[in-house]
């Protein structure tokens, strides 16, 4: 089995017999996935780096892998030991990918990746900062698939429809509402590339990508008529007929480029240059005018209708029930001892020594977990790989145990737990940070700064026409009195049965790349999720899933304000209530009288009495 300097080096030897100076490897798929199915992970092959975002760049002396705040610590460990250099996104002295090429690369150099994956925008910026040295590309080849032994083959799960009282809208209402867009836009042609946004217009959903319930596929809809290219075995004979009853014609996955080769010459085709691949685009004939901004697909599954608002509640109760379970559960089952605390001060080793079944182990505790929620009714799996972070662990934002980093917890630390779910009536995703057994004052001052930054957002009242950038320093105001921050944002939107990662909305102090603000409409689904992060010792993160709605309507506007759909107390074991003011303390007693009121009927007996505990006010 080759290692990842073995890698490298099999790949520096076809770089140089096909003459590249550099090679790019990206994270995504062939639609520009967050989340890819095993065929895909090309970035994680070649590098080690096991996280959901990261770049790899290969030169012929040196190798460079780009990611964000999420894995700075994680992509730190994994990296280890090789020679790949690792690039902080949007920290001091890091360039960018474009940048660092230009500075690397020589006049009349060429730079290779596979350009069925590689947007046609990435590849825009780079060819405009390099433009002076004459640099060319070359998308025509996957390398690394000729390095890879025993690849896992491309996903192709059988399809499966979602009932219209789930969603309000029929794919035949929604393909009308979309070539309303298109003329709108005077498009004659929309290419659609993002799973996601299929899955969202035909009302179907499948299993090709873990976590995300969607299935490979590609679409181009015109004024008249509308392709599906599906994998042929994917689609049962019933929908189908349902597809090419509703307008949509069925083609081969593979025949995409010639589909897009035929579009007559003049079209204006809308083609989001930021989510179509570079093969993609330079498949279409070339007299043909582009439309390149997001499709409008993106913004149109993001503003939920009354029925899946409707749905989503529902299933926020259902969540909220298996997730307090889970924690009533954690609380009163993690040992304490000797051993528990050895592993609290060194959470880094290994446990094969972890023999008995009454110890909790990050694993055991992700388990037990899922168990709780697959007693709900409607549940379909977890929406992403479970994070349950002990003691240090939890400071790595995005951290995944495994059985080389999985450890037994006990009393005298912190349990990150961000999880979440997929049922028929909706998707969640939640984050607690649960005490085991007595924490320091230091731990539970952290505790309390990010909690009142989760509260102060989700009591926001604003008006309509914010957008999240507006309001991220309501969840960053506590921590930054105090000299703290998070190297993450504060909040993303949520799909419906679809990725627990959803644009365009979203909480985050920073302007987007692409400069464009988006305004918080009602329907929208965003999680509020501050944290604190120390490096070797513990992380802390609350994270709730809120909706944006509609709130009073005067001489002033439209006002607004957010919803809390996710029903889960907080651990008061944890929380200085003096560090906290009125306001504050009687957000938090108004949503754990809420949460109580929503989940008693589903308790009973001494389950019961001890969620009544966790819920009572709090004063000082």
């Amino acid at each position: 089995m080759m290692n990842v300097e073995d890698k490298l080096k099999a790949l520096r030897k076809l770089m140089q017999e096909r003459n590249l100076s550099a090679y790019i490897i990206p994270t995504e798929d062939f639609h520009s996935s967050e989340y890819v199915g095993d065929y895909f992970k090309a970035r994680e092959y070649m590098s080690g780096f096991t996280g959901s975002a990261g770049t790899l760049i290969v030169l012929h002396d040196e190798a460079a892998l780009w990611t964000d705040g999420r894995y700075f610590i994680q992509a730190a460990g994994q990296l280890a030991g090789s020679s790949i250099k690792l690039m902080k996104i949007g920290q001091p002295g890091v360039p960018k990918i474009a940048e660092y090429l230009y500075d690397k690369l020589k006049e009349n150099s060429v730079i290779g990746f596979d350009g069925r994956i590689v947007t046609g925008r990435f590849v825009d910026t780079i060819a405009k900062k390099t433009d002076s040295k004459k640099v060319s590309f070359d998308g025509g080849e996957d390398l690394v698939d000729l390095i890879w032994e025993n690849r896992p083959p491309i996903s192709t799960e059988p399809v499966w429809e979602l009932d219209v009282r789930y969603i309000g809208k029929s794919r035949e209402e929604k393909l009308c509402d979309v070539r309303e867009k298109m003329r709108e836009e005077e498009a004659d042609a929309l290419v659609l590339t993002a799973l996601d946004e299929i899955a969202w217009l035909l009302n179907l959903r499948g299993n090709d990508v873990k976590y995300t319930p969607v299935f490979m596929a590609y679409m181009l809809v015109t004024k008249e008529k509308a392709v599906l290219c599906v994998h042929d075995q994917i689609l049962l004979e019933e929908i189908r007929r349902k597809l090419v009853q509703a307008g949509i014609s069925i083609s081969s996955y593979d025949m995409i480029e010639q589909i897009l080769g035929d579009v007559p010459t003049g079209c204006r085709v809308w083609a989001d240059s930021a989510v179509v691949s570079y093969n993609l685009l330079r498949s279409l004939p070339q007299k043909t005018e582009t439309i390149d901004q997001s499709s409008p697909i993106m913004l149109m599954k993001a503003v939920k209708t009354p029925q899946e608002m409707e749905h989503i509640r529902a299933a926020h109760i259902k969540d909220g029930v298996a997730v307090t379970r889970f924690i009533r559960w954690l609380k009163t089952s993690v040992p304490q001892g000797e051993d528990g605390d050895s592993a609290a001060k060194n959470p880094g080793n290994e446990v094969s020594k972890n023999e008995s079944s009454e110890k909790i182990t990050e694993i055991s505790a992700a388990k037990q977990l899922e168990m709780f929620r697959s007693r709900m009714e409607g549940y379909l799996g977890a929406s992403f790989e479970p994070i349950i972070a002990y003691g240090e662990h939890g400071a790595i934002v995005h951290y995944e145990p495994t059985k080389q980093t999985d450890v037994v917890m006990s009393s005298g630390t912190f349990c990150l737990a961000d999880t979440g779910g997929h049922y028929m009536e909706g998707t969640t995703d939640i984050t607690r940070t649960v005490a085991l057994g007595t924490v320091t004052e230091e731990e539970k001052r952290y505790y309390t700064i990010a909690l009142r930054g989760h509260l102060a957002l989700g009591a926001a009242k604003f008006m309509y026409g914010v957008c999240g950038q507006n309001l991220d320093v309501l969840a960053r105001g506590p921590l930054w009195e105090n000299g703290l921050d998070y190297n993450h944002g504060t909040g993303h939107g949520v799909g419906f049965i679809l990725s627990v990662h959803e644009g365009p909305q979203r909480f985050q102090w920073r302007n987007p790349a692409d400069g464009q603000s988006v305004v918080l409409e009602e329907g929208m689904v965003i999680s509020d999720e501050p944290g604190i992060y120390l490096e070797g010792r513990f992380g802390i993160r609350h994270e709730n899933l809120v909706l944006c709605r509609k709130g009073e309507q005067n001489g002033y506007g439209q006002f607004m304000y957010l919803e809390p759909l996710t029903m889960v107390p907080f651990d008061r074991d944890a929380i200085l209530p003096e560090l906290m003011t009125d306001r504050e303390l009687q957000w938090l007693n108004s949503y754990h009288r809420k949460v109580y009121e929503t989940l008693k009927p589903y308790f009973a007996g001494e389950e019961s009495a001890w969620l009544r505990e966790v819920t009572a006010e709090i004063s000082r």
